[in-house]
């Protein structure tokens, strides 16, 4: 008999991933406006501001996954919630430019610990027979959560026109992520210290190089979408009202392509899922960019929305399935790392290059990336993961 997949604690740390993700980009779309209207900042600078946290979480995220393969797992993501927690309260209390940033910067390495310690805890959670599905649908949580919080925020922004109304609904939903995570319930393992001597691969999943350098090039590409969507489609497109069902649409490729992609994932098809993915969001990508009307516009959404809702969670059962199981926690923060680095420089040349061009330019960038990034995945990432894969399992 098939073990169950849908116990309590799963659904605790799927929910906890949600509220995790969702009170984070819940203010993404509406920084650069808050930093412009705010604190008249250009956009280069709006751009260095925002790609601050990415730094910090690229600095903690192969120390956590070193940390919650070689610590209890649960107290290591509680005391990571606790800080995400705190930081949005910091939010609140900014009263300078320097200060935002500061704050913002710090709050990357709460949000990239936190984010590893409770993907790995899913993982434990999980049965092994049913872990490619189970890590498919876990992914569920956050992709939704990227997509539809944007919205909500935008929405909730259109009605009070507050932003400090803003930080405090998200500081209160990452208490209460802090509260959900506090009554999971995972099987304590003893932990393993048979190599305790540092080295880079205790930090990063090194075999997995050529899968993170090209995760982080669709990383570079939703970064550029998350940030500058609401005002490229102000500044460049005329659409002021249009931002957030953007997002809805994004949200529904990303939910109807992680359900639909669930029964090949059990089966294995792990490279088939992640190039149909990646060429659905390059044609997405270049639909958005090329025909400036609402109709491309709106469909583009729904493109890419299915096109990353198929390659992520493809691009994570990789990196899982090459790992030994002590190196769970070192495989996740190797994905997320990848797609970080990605999703910083997007961020912050999203702002130089639209400072220096225009955000139109960015986008045709964002385009070409995603296109480059399928390229590299059918002429070396495909073929590196199938033949370490297949040495893995003849030892």
């Amino acid at each position: 008999m098939e073990e169950r997949l849908w116990t309590i604690d799963y659904i605790k740390v799927m929910l906890t991933n949600f509220l995790l993700y969702f009170a984070f980009y819940l203010l993404t779309p509406l920084l650069p406006i808050y930093l412009s209207e705010e604190y008249g900042a250009t956009k280069d600078t709006i751009g260095i501001i925002l790609s601050g946290y990415t730094l910090a979480t690229l600095i903690i995220r192969p120390f956590s996954g070193f940390l919650i393969d070689n610590f209890p797992r649960k107290k290591i993501l509680l005391i990571c919630l606790a800080f995400f927690f705190i930081c949005f309260a910091g939010y609140i209390a900014a009263s300078t430019l320097l200060m935002f940033g500061i704050i913002r910067t710090l709050h990357g390495a709460p949000f990239g610990a936190s984010t590893v310690s409770n993907s790995t805890c899913a993982i434990d959670i999980l049965p092994s027979c049913r872990r490619n599905e189970g890590i498919g649908l876990f992914g569920l949580s956050n992709n939704l959560a990227m997509a539809i919080s944007p919205s909500i925020g935008i929405y909730i922004y259109k009605i009070v026109g507050n932003f400090n109304i803003l930080f405090w609904i998200a500081l209160f939903i990452a208490g209460t992520a802090l509260i959900t995570a506090s009554s999971i319930k995972i099987t304590t393992k003893p932990i393993v210290h048979q190599n305790m001597k540092l080295s880079l691969d205790r930090f990063f999943l090194t075999r997995a190089w050529i899968m993170a350098i090209n995760i982080s090039l669709f990383g570079f590409c939703f970064g550029i979408l998350c940030n500058y969507l609401a005002i490229f489609s102000k500044e460049e497109l005329h659409i002021t009202t249009g931002t957030g069902t953007y997002f809805a649409l994004l949200s529904i490729g990303l939910f109807v392509s992680r359900l639909q992609g669930t029964k090949s994932l059990k089966k294995g098809k792990l490279t088939h899922n992640a190039g149909m993915g990646m060429i659905l969001a390059s044609v997405g990508y270049l639909l958005f960019v090329s025909i400036h009307n609402p109709i491309a516009y709106y469909i583009s959404a729904i493109l890419i929305g299915l096109g990353n809702g198929h390659m992520y969670p493809a691009f994570l059962n990789m990196f899982i399935s090459i790992a030994h199981h002590n190196e769970r926690g070192t495989a996740n923060s190797s994905i997320l790392t990848g797609w970080d680095i990605g999703f910083g420089l997007g961020v912050l040349l999203g702002g130089i290059i639209a400072e220096h061009t225009s955000y139109d330019v960015a986008f045709w960038i964002v385009a070409a990336y995603n296109i480059i990034g399928v390229v590299l995945f059918y002429t070396c990432t495909r073929n590196n993961f199938l033949q370490i894969n297949l040495n893995s399992q003849n030892h």
